[in-house]
């Protein structure tokens, strides 16, 4: 959200005083507690911005190199979906009842498993790894038979499952140990190759793929948004300000989540996901703290032919004090409409997306605080760079393009053209935005959600090549999909059940009834687009009698969908009642905070819409470098619905009360929005670019899940800024006409008691 004006009643200021002019009395300082929070760092400018930089770069030394501990990207976890409920008893069951830790997978090639030689090696290999310490079992050829040999004939497969109850150092020790026997298997057969895959070198590969995507994303968004800055505000100053809080911003998110590794188990994905969203909040604040003080420092001083040392510390005192009084204001509100948002996730009772929400309310209130501190620090030390008239603005013809940020605009101009357009066919606009927008919502309606795991890498990365080959060379050892799970010691208690779910639709073949102590279980081999139904078909089918559990991935997945529309419910009322009444206290409206959820709601389906044509569906595949899996990352939509949901009302709420605020000044309801758009439009726009353009940097990653939000976030915060923002709201306001501002008596009496005053 932006600036909305002082929050005092003061005189007009007098004539600017220069350096070469008689030093004219400045105007009634505004009070307060955000003002004298804004006049303390001006007064304190060196020490905050000090202070400041010391904390970034210990925030950085500690989070992403590891200095002095371990480092954030070496505490993720691969996490998968999953909720309490029936697949994670049977898989404890299962496990409770055959303990076992990671295991080591080599797909032994280009050798003859009939081979003599290669029989010979393969029972030496054995023996040798079956007696070193922390090892548990060998499964080869030699103990399973042809199920470890190659679908193509030349290659063997050899697991090696370590103890369950290993400590983590001898653990590590057991793997390498482990890890190097293994690669040395072609000096037994000369000629022969060797691929070696583990579960933790794909955990490794995913954290690896999560911190270069963050490093590529925020060295291409950088300095894309700063060039972007440097172009509006016509010099380098002004726009090396929002990117230094950028910086700082995202220091102190990887802080704050490493902080709640030591709380929750963080997965590999959410660092990306909640670094992006501070990232881009703080650009967005930050760019508003420096328009404002511009803004401030003009009609207070000439800055044409000042320098910093010329301008009086009371002005510059004064100048951000009005700042922080109505911009740092407005920051703070904005960030509490994005963090009521975000908080809608602590609502769904899962683990992964609990851990997301509680990361990112705390980078929104980095980005606030950084907003608050440092960027005023900084603006202070730099006034007559960022206030003075930028070099670039003082190139022929670039002053007009620089007047998007001109501290007194006008209130003619492209946006005020534009809505008067809109006025005059508001029907029209309406009808044909919101039927493109329900057009695009279309697809959403067919979502498939997926749990990736090596398909979270790109199909050109090493590991998932070795994880697919293995898989796929390896069909009778892949695990199944779909295990059922009975607490008997006889496999008659599941042979019955066995071969009912084998005539099921959709099973393709299910696997010999295993014993396991006191556990029974048997595995059920589904395609992947029938997995789900094949659950729910045998969770349906089953006898009472004897007790069963349906789980493996497939049903880990099914549960973890039934828990998030049970959950979803809870979230989504939080988020909307909360929504209703911060727009209520703004406008003092009924049908305005109504009428702005729904136009989110369209706004969002669209962008559902659009995610599901681009990944699921798998358009776009070469242009944006990725492989669909044929569905959305199972923990997605929640999380971009609370994110795009957060950004948008940030938007919405800016431009409804300007609105309010000239429609409060006597003029009319056409008027008014015509007004609150011209006076608005530039810097929304202007602002929603630069999260753009931080999003798209990280749809330029690798990991799916990132450039799945990335692209989600990029084209919620597009269409809202554009089609919705310019369109959907002047055309909605002026059919609504003055029945904009109804509100019965009782809640208009209730906002003149407690309402948002600007």
């Amino acid at each position: 959200m932006i600036d909305q004006g002082p929050a005092i009643s003061a005189p007009p200021p007098p004539a600017p005083a220069g350096p070469l002019a008689d030093p004219a009395p400045l105007p009634a300082r505004p009070t307060g507690i955000l003002a004298r929070h804004g006049a303390a760092m001006a007064r304190h400018a060196r020490a905050v911005a000090l202070i400041s930089v010391l904390l970034v770069v210990v925030g950085y030394l500690v989070a992403a190199l590891g200095v002095g501990g371990p480092s954030l990207f070496s505490r993720l976890e691969l996490g998968e979906p999953v909720v309490a409920g029936e697949a994670l008893e049977g898989r404890d069951l299962l496990r409770g009842a055959d303990p076992q830790g990671p295991s080591i997978q080599a797909d032994w090639q280009d050798l003859d498993p009939a081979a003599p030689a290669t029989q010979a090696a393969l029972a030496t290999v054995h023996e040798e790894l079956v007696g070193l310490e922390g090892v548990a079992s060998v499964v080869d050829p030699t103990t399973v038979g042809p199920a470890a040999i190659a679908t193509s004939g030349d290659g063997v497969l050899v697991t090696v499952v370590l103890e369950a109850d290993l400590g983590d150092a001898a653990q590590e020790e057991a793997t390498a140990e482990v890890e190097a026997r293994l690669e040395a298997l072609p000096s037994q057969v000369p000629g022969s190759t060797v691929l070696v895959v583990s579960q933790a070198d794909l955990v490794e590969a995913i954290t690896d793929q999560v911190e270069a995507d963050l490093k590529k994303g925020e060295g291409i968004s950088l300095p894309i948004s700063l060039l972007i800055m440097v172009l509006i505000f016509g010099g380098f100053a002004a726009a090396g300000v929002p990117l230094a809080g950028a910086i700082a911003s995202i220091a102190g998110g990887l802080v704050s989540l490493l902080a709640f590794t030591y709380v929750i188990d963080l997965d590999v994905t959410v660092v990306n996901v909640v670094t992006v969203l501070g990232l881009g909040l703080c650009i967005d604040y930050s760019l508003l703290m420096v328009s404002r003080y511009r803004e401030q420092m003009h009609e207070l001083w000439d800055m044409s032919d000042g320098g910093h040392q010329d301008v009086p510390a009371e002005v510059r005192q004064h100048a951000m004090a009005v700042t922080m009084a109505t911009a740092g204001r407005t920051v703070i509100f904005s960030g509490v409409t994005v963090a009521i948002a975000v908080t809608g996730l602590l609502f769904i009772d899962m683990t992964i997306i609990q851990s997301v929400g509680a990361g990112a309310v705390s980078v929104v209130a980095i980005a606030v605080l950084v907003a608050t501190s440092l960027v005023p620090a900084l603006l202070v030390l730099a006034t007559r760079h960022v206030a003075g008239i930028g070099t670039l603005a003082r190139w022929p013809g670039f002053r007009r393009f620089a007047g998007a940020f001109d501290h007194s605009p006008s209130d003619e101009g492209w946006f005020s053209s534009w809505a008067r357009r809109v006025q005059r066919r508001p029907w029209m606009t309406f009808l044909s935005v919101a039927a493109v927008l329900v057009l695009l919502s279309l697809p959403a309606w067919r979502i498939n959600l997926v749990s990736s795991g090596v398909e979270l890498l790109p199909p050109d990365n090493r590991q998932r090549q070795a994880f697919e080959q293995v898989e796929a060379s390896y069909p009778l050892l892949a695990p199944a999909p779909v295990t059922v799970v009975a607490a008997s010691s006889e496999a008659a208690a599941l042979e019955s059940l066995a071969t009912d779910v084998a005539s099921l639709p959709g099973v393709e073949r299910v696997g010999p009834v295993s014993v396991t102590g006191e556990v029974a279980s048997v595995g059920v081999f589904a395609a992947d687009e029938d997995a789900a139904d094949v659950v729910r078909e045998i969770r349906q089918a089953r006898p009472p009698d004897p007790q069963t559990w349906v789980t493996g991935p497939a049903a880990i997945l099914v549960d973890f969908t039934e828990q998030l529309r049970s959950d979803a419910p809870v979230a989504l009322l939080f988020i909307v009642v909360a929504t209703l009444l911060l727009l209520f206290l703004l406008t003092g409206s009924v049908l305005i905070p109504v009428k702005a959820l729904v136009m989110n709601l369209l706004s969002l389906g669209a962008t559902f819409g659009i995610l599901v044509l681009v990944f699921q569906d798998g358009r776009l595949e070469d242009l944006l470098g990725f492989s669909s899996n044929g569905g959305i990352e199972a923990t997605l939509p929640v999380i971009v619905f609370a994110f795009a949901f957060g950004l948008s009302m940030d938007y919405e709420v800016f431009l409804l009360a300007r609105i309010k605020e000239f429609h409060d000044q006597g003029h009319g309801n056409d008027e008014s929005v015509r007004l609150g758009l011209q006076r608005t439009g530039r810097i929304i726009t202007s602002a929603a670019l630069l999260i753009v353009v931080v999003f798209a940097g990280f749809v330029l990653g690798d990991l799916l899940a990132v450039k799945q939000t990335g692209v989600a976030l990029a084209v919620a915060v597009a269409i809202d800024a554009t089609l919705v923002r310019i369109m959907l709201v002047p055309a909605t306001m002026t059919l609504l006409g003055e029945w904009n501002w109804w509100a019965p008596g009782p809640l208009r009496r209730l906002h003149d008691r407690i309402g948002v005053r600007h």
